[in-house]
């Protein structure tokens, strides 16, 4: 199959599942944001050949509209997470646990395809997010307040005994990133360590996805509101 002929059926898939948008509304959507997606055709993750590979283009659409559904989710939302930091000195194991606020399903018609490419045989896809008014008051928390920035880069597994699909590698790669994040973070602001940490994190914007020694790796931004925070001397 052509290239053309490839990109002309992901047009077709993306049109007949109502998300293309025709230009960007604004006079209806005063709040958007905006985000880039890309799958490949063809790729390896974490050892494993995923069973669909080589992507047909409806197949390539659909995942990116799901990553991107997981992204807005996570700017829109974030994660509440609790923190054990760890500390090797006394035994204590670091834990990192995040829970999703809120969930932005795929085919969630607030989500708009603006433009694709295809070069390299890989699917690049740009987004709009069309924010409803409670979406618009979430995210100006996000950005006002007592809110932190952080980054950080994080990996997905290298191997697993059992595949647990594409979009579970990418969204452990992007969980382990926010505990590296807050971890620096903490390190930056607090003179000891604390042992426990609470709150919440959310995605400042869209990562960005590389592979590194047969393996994922992104980077990512967030912001971060801290809850609570637990010294050792508490125990």
């Amino acid at each position: 199959m052509t290239r053309k002929a490839l990109f002309l059926i992901i047009i077709s898939f993306f049109v007949i599942s109502g998300v293309f948008a025709q230009g960007h509304e604004a006079g209806n959507h005063p709040y958007v944001i905006r985000g880039e997606v890309y799958v490949d055709f063809e790729q390896i993750y974490a050892d494993h050949v995923d069973d669909e590979y080589p992507l047909d283009g409806p197949t390539a659409g659909r995942r990116a509209l799901e990553e991107a559904a997981l992204f807005y989710s996570a700017m829109i939302y974030g994660w509440s997470f609790h923190y054990d930091v760890g500390e090797k000195a006394r035994q204590i194991e670091e834990g990192f646990e995040l829970e999703p606020v809120a969930v932005i399903e795929y085919g969630d018609p607030s989500l708009k395809v603006t433009d694709t490419e295809i070069k390299d045989m890989r699917l690049r896809v740009w987004t709009d997010y069309h924010l409803s008014d409670a979406q618009q008051r979430r995210i100006q928390v996000w950005r006002t307040g007592m809110i932190r920035n952080a980054q950080g880069i994080g990996y997905g597994p290298s191997k697993m005994e059992v595949y647990p699909g594409w979009i579970a590698v990418k969204k452990a790669a992007l969980e382990d990133s926010a505990r590296v994040a807050l971890r620096a973070l903490l390190r930056g602001s607090e003179r000891n360590r604390p042992k426990e940490v609470t709150g919440f994190i959310s995605l400042a914007s869209f990562p960005r996805y590389y592979m590194e020694s047969g393996r994922w790796a992104v980077f990512a931004r967030f912001r971060v509101q801290i809850k609570e925070i637990i010294p050792f001397a508490a125990y």
